[in-house]
């Protein structure tokens, strides 16, 4: 059983910055990456989401330069960006660099003074687990330049930075994302769920007191690569934006089950069944976990997986087999997590049998001849932030 914990490494860190530039950076900015419980790819349909950010972060340290000049490392990925703000923009970095220098080009339109930087990033946040690395890494990357200026993750400011990471996703990256995943990234509350409405962008908390319940969430990580820019992700948009099309809504958030079941074409109208069900199961979820009612959480959880393996088809061999395994081991309820194809599956589960559903998957696995799977413990945390190194 492996399970990933979450480390401050911000002292390595700052050595790595140090030996790679030669300076001491004066800037530490980090950010989460998240786990949805409920409301998967309902966010572009203005719908509504109810995630958590981890524990596990990505951090980003910076020093301005005084000649306009930008560099990006990180001390996991190879490769990294050198140039100006000007070479940030669409067209511009390609790889995991896009995310981070994209978000500098973003700021920069929407009249930000981002100096020339030099910023190298740190994360333990598994990528291409479906858990927003990329959110992390872009909202880390803005908080660090906001923290350069002097200027705190909230309010106006919060919001440009949300604007400016889904910005570099969608038009440098060019990943279709909806935007949970970054405003999760900073406006999440230790102890908390967000419930985020993208029908007028409001957002409030949710608590889960899951130490008073004796809960835990539990993720697993199939180690299926999972990634917005594949296809797949763009595919599924497509065919909701059609089916709201076709039903005369301005998004599926406002189509009724009776009108999507008068779909004529299958598969629209199975996409946008699970689209219009999903919403109501994070409602449905919310008043959950207000009763602390344990059957309706884990009745909307199988019927979540359900609609995502049949109906959005967006479940894989590993996902299912990963959310049978924990129920099966007494897990109150699972299902696949993120944007799927692929990715991370979160169970909910009696914190004292954690070990007990987590040795349950990966015999699963072992058996299915599955790659080992990876677990990490989804304690809710808040969100991006900085702090200075120089007084």
């Amino acid at each position: 059983m492996r399970i990933l914990e979450p480390e401050d490494r911000s002292g390595l860190l700052v050595g790595a910055f140090e030996h790679l530039t030669g300076a001491r950076p004066t800037v530490l900015a980090h950010a989460p990456g998240r786990v949805n419980l409920m409301g998967e790819h309902t966010d572009y349909n203005a719908g509504l989401v109810l995630p958590v950010a981890l524990p596990h972060r990505t951090r980003v340290a910076v020093r301005a330069r005084e000649d306009g000049r930008v560099t990006v490392q990180s001390l996991q990925r190879d490769g990294g960006f050198a140039g100006t703000l000007a070479d940030c923009g669409p067209g511009g970095p390609d790889g995991w660099t896009g995310y981070a220098a994209g978000v500098l080009w973003a700021l920069a339109r929407a009249g930000v003074p981002v100096p020339g930087l030099d910023l190298v990033v740190d994360s333990t946040v598994p990528v291409g687990a479906g858990l927003s690395s990329s959110a992390a890494l872009e909202c880390a990357v803005g908080a660090a330049v906001l923290g350069l200026l002097d200027r705190p993750v909230r309010g106006t400011d919060a919001d440009l930075l949300i604007e400016a990471a889904v910005a570099a996703e969608r038009e440098v990256v060019g990943a279709p994302t909806g935007g949970m995943d970054q405003s999760v990234a900073v406006h999440a509350s230790a102890g908390h769920a967000l419930l985020i409405d993208f029908a007028d962008d409001t957002h409030r908390r949710v608590p889960l007191h899951l130490q008073e319940r004796g809960l835990t969430l539990l993720v697993t990580d199939t180690r299926v690569s999972h990634a917005l820019v594949d296809g797949g992700y763009g595919e599924r948009r497509r065919d909701c934006e059609e089916a709201a099309r076709l039903l005369r809504v301005p998004a599926l958030r406002g189509a009724t089950r009776t009108a999507v079941d008068g779909l004529q074409e299958e598969r629209l109208r199975r996409r946008a069944r699970h689209v219009v069900t999903e919403i109501d199961r994070v409602r449905e979820s919310v008043a959950a976990l207000a009763a602390d009612d344990r059957q309706a959480l884990a009745r909307a959880n199988a019927d979540s997986h359900a609609s995502m393996r049949d109906d959005f088809e967006i479940s894989c061999p590993e996902l299912d087999a990963a959310v049978d395994a924990a129920v099966g081991a007494g897990a109150l309820g699972a299902r696949m997590t993120g944007g799927g194809l692929g990715g991370s599956s979160v169970a909910w589960v009696r914190t004292d049998r954690v070990a007990e559903v987590a040795q349950a998957v990966d015999r699963r696995f072992e058996r299915e001849e599955f790659a080992a799977p990876q677990h990490l413990v989804a304690t809710p945390y808040g969100g991006a932030g900085w702090v200075r190194l120089d007084g």
